[in-house]
């Protein structure tokens, strides 16, 4: 356990570095990754499953700005294309097992995608996101709302939401 917070710290600390200069997009990955590991721990997820799950939250965005290179845009689907390669070099270079970097690269590059989803480490990673952009990203109330319903699943994901958000715009907020 003590090993893979280590491992956990020198991926946040090499993720920031690769994102250096970039403070809104390193806050963002901080906030997914403090909220997946809420998450995975309130669902009771194994060692390695949350280890993965971290892991992933911390690298999830890795492949924005190769998209904002290549295709001029950080659009989701981008992402998904271009990350996956960024995090198994980064994972790579920081001795991840093939097994935890496959995985890892298989959830970057799904991070975006919610439907087919096959593991608890998936599933958290979508909610841990979309709590942060819903608010970030100024998500009005019948979005948000429609996230609730369609993507969260988890018991700790929807407790967290409705935390959130839940009577946020009861009170005339807007995400």
């Amino acid at each position: 356990m003590a090993e893979d917070e280590n491992m956990l710290t020198e991926l946040y600390h090499a993720t920031a570095a690769y994102d250096a200069g970039d403070p809104m997009r390193i806050q963002h990955f901080t906030k997914v990754w403090t909220y997946a590991r809420l998450i995975g721990l309130g669902e009771g997820l194994d060692e390695k499953t949350q280890f993965i799950l971290e892991s992933a939250a911390i690298v999830h965005d890795i492949g924005i700005h190769k998209a904002e290179s290549v295709y001029g845009s950080s659009a989701g689907k981008y992402q998904e294309e271009l990350g996956p390669d960024e995090a198994r070099k980064l994972l790579g270079d920081l001795h991840y097992s093939n097994e935890i970097r496959d995985r890892v690269a298989f959830l970057v590059g799904h991070h975006h995608t919610y439907s087919g989803i096959d593991g608890a480490d998936w599933q958290i990673l979508v909610e841990a996101d979309f709590l942060v952009n819903l608010y970030e990203d100024g998500v009005d109330h019948d979005a948000a709302v429609s996230a609730y319903k369609n993507i969260f699943k988890t018991e700790t994901g929807k407790k967290m939401w409705e935390a959130m958000y839940g009577s946020f715009y009861e009170k005339g907020g807007a995400a």
